[in-house]
């Protein structure tokens, strides 16, 4: 069959075939980053208009454009409702910036790790994708100037609060910086904030578009994290010379997000009830956070180093005898235990092993324990295996 030259580079998303093993009951998944299902909220349709059952317009209800925008302008995002486009998922917004940069060979750049759907989308419509290192506050910055003196990436994609895989948080300085270089070297930047949130600690760092004083930019989230992922929600803000070309191809792609999912969100965004939920939520999942980090010190201090995420979903580990976690797959799923190597998380995975990524907001915490004890076993049965 003649299909498009693309296609050979397709790959199936390694997350959804091990969360489709996980669904088996007697499972202990920490690899998807789905919420506590007895967090998803409890909603209702009675007032939905008959209406919002008709074709929509591409840009999306009015009323929730106006509420974004809002949202924004209170984390210091200079835009107002005209540059909001409503998204099927936040993650629309990465497949529509590909559409609008990438050509075979395009170069652009990412945090090492990367939040890996946005990968695979970018490597399928052919983008060779740059990367520099992480550090425990953000960038390491020595190491992004040199990509950006050497190579004119069409874009930078970045996850400064709390970073999936990672949970890193960038300092105020560090966005400072990196609002400065791109400025500097005029490189878009796409801004994905699915977490933020999600704050656990107390503290906030206003979005790095609100930095830029030049360069184009794409901010980026959803409504998937903090109230039903199941509604499809998410939203794009663009700079005014994006914006229309974002516009077209979210036209061709799927005509409007659905106006049942956006008229919910109104329901919720920008209310006190929606306050109200998100404080739940936080110490909710605070208390999965914590009891988290104790299950692994019992567990994994002397096979992994991490860093207690102060947001999101997740814990980052580093093993501290570095080897091919994607080889743990199956000897942890036959110990029906569930994770995700981190490997597949960086644009180059064989240079790039020895960590996995946890969930934590999920699991069931009176399975926690003897989940990561199966996991931490799995870990030593190799190492000594690879010893011997």
């Amino acid at each position: 069959m003649a299909f498009s030259e693309r296609v050979s580079r397709l790959k199936s998303s390694l997350i959804r075939e091990i969360l489709a093993a996980a669904q088996r009951p007697e499972v202990m998944s920490f690899a998807g980053g789905l919420p506590a299902e007895e967090m998803l909220p409890k909603v209702d349709w009675t007032d939905m208009p008959a209406s919002m059952g008709q074709y929509g317009m591409s840009e999306g209800e009015p009323a929730l454009r106006e509420v974004l925008a809002a949202e924004a302008r209170a984390l210091g995002v200079d835009c107002d409702a005209s540059q909001v486009l409503v998204l099927s998922g936040s993650q629309q917004a990465l497949d529509l910036a590909a559409k609008l940069y990438i050509d075979k060979g395009t170069e652009i750049m990412l945090e090492a790790p990367t939040y890996l759907a946005a990968l695979q989308i970018f490597q399928l419509f052919g983008a060779e994708c740059l990367s520099f290192p992480l550090q425990a506050d953000g960038p390491d910055l020595a190491a992004l100037r040199v990509q950006l003196e050497k190579h004119n990436p069409a874009f930078i994609y970045l996850i400064p609060t709390f970073q999936n895989p990672s949970a890193v948080r960038y300092s105020e300085s560090k966005r400072d910086a990196v609002a400065a270089l791109l400025d500097e070297f005029g490189v878009t930047l796409i801004e994905d904030e699915p977490y933020r949130e999600l704050n656990f600690d107390g503290g906030s760092a206003t979005p790095i578009v609100s930095r830029l004083k030049k360069t184009s930019w794409i901010y980026t989230g959803t409504v998937s994290k903090t109230l039903l992922p199941g509604l499809r929600v998410g939203f794009l803000i663009a700079s005014p010379d994006l914006y229309p070309h974002l516009l077209r191809l979210k036209q061709s792609a799927d005509l409007h997000t659905n106006r049942v999912g956006q008229w919910q969100a109104l329901q919720w965004i920008g209310t006190e009830k929606m306050s109200n939920h998100l404080a739940e939520l936080r110490d909710f999942y605070r208390v999965r956070r914590d009891g988290f980090q104790l299950a692994l010190e019992e567990h994994f201090s002397d096979l992994a180093d991490w860093h207690v995420p102060q947001g999101g979903l997740f814990f980052w580990l580093t093993l501290k005898q570095p080897f091919d976690t994607r080889t743990l797959l199956k000897p942890a799923l036959e110990q029906n235990v569930a994770f995700m190597p981190g490997e597949p998380f960086f644009a180059n995975p064989d240079q790039n092993v020895g960590s996995l990524r946890l969930n934590f907001s999920h699991i069931d915490p009176a399975r926690l324990h003897e989940g990561l004890k199966r996991l931490a076993n799995v870990i030593r049965q190799a190492q000594a295996a690879q010893a011997a």
